[in-house]
């Protein structure tokens, strides 16, 4: 098991090496759910359609790109350390007012450049999984969040269906790395994902960590046979 720091650094090494690839393997591997999962994560924040949202470890940008597509007058402030990834959704940023909207900042989400109760939504799509603290991680984001504000975890997580979890293990450890290596040229980054994936909390011990950090009405909703999980707390 790697100590925080090295983690810390390990993850933004291997980002930085599939960024290029990132966007396309994300939807190849997921046969394009992952749009799914982005736009049904968005909607629960139909309640803040103004406004500045925190996007953290945003990576290239698709869930701020969502953000903003369901909400015209919304801006999201979106926060990654790797600034590999940042560059690379950048270039490929819509020519329209998205653009305009989304402002990328490199920075680390167990120490946020925001200030305290400046944001009404925080959402972190498959990025609570790669933080070295998740906990200091969760009591930075409840920090910025105002009174009444919203926090969405995107997440993978480990299906509870005997036959669902036998084909889902074996094509997360066998078969993904071997094509996302080949096409990355870093098979080392996914098979940390298979890994992560295996080692990360379980939806009850995530949500009481939630509320350890100070979220309320906490609750969580599996998508697709629990292939990934929806997380939500209000401050």
């Amino acid at each position: 098991m790697q100590n925080p720091d090295e983690k810390k650094r390990f993850v933004q090494e291997k980002f930085s090496s599939i960024s290029g690839k990132y966007d396309f393997l994300n939807s190849v591997l997921s046969f394009q759910i992952d749009r799914y999962w982005r736009w049904v994560t968005t909607r629960e924040l139909q309640e803040f359609p103004e406004g500045v949202v925190l996007d953290l470890c945003a990576g290239t940008l698709p869930l701020s790109l969502e953000l903003t597509r369901q909400a015209r007058k919304r801006q999201v402030l979106a926060v990654d350390f790797c600034e590999d990834m940042l560059r690379a959704g950048v270039r490929h940023l819509p020519a329209d007012d998205r653009k305009e909207r989304i402002v990328p900042v490199c920075g680390d989400g167990e120490q946020l450049p925001v200030k305290t109760g400046s944001v009404c939504g925080v959402t972190v799509a498959f990025g609570v999984r790669n933080l070295a603290r998740t906990q200091q991680g969760l009591r930075e984001m409840h920090r910025v969040l105002k009174t009444g504000g919203k926090l969405l975890i995107l997440e993978f997580s480990r299906p509870r269906n005997p036959l669902v979890k036998t084909v889902y293990n074996f094509y997360l450890n066998r078969v993904l790395p071997k094509i996302a290596g080949l096409v990355s040229g870093d098979t080392e980054a996914y098979e940390y994902l298979a890994r992560s994936i295996a080692e990360f909390y379980a939806p009850d011990e995530l949500l009481a960590m939630m509320r350890q950090a100070g979220f309320a009405r906490t609750y969580h909703r599996p998508l697709t046979f629990g292939v990934v999980t929806v997380y939500v707390g209000v401050k």
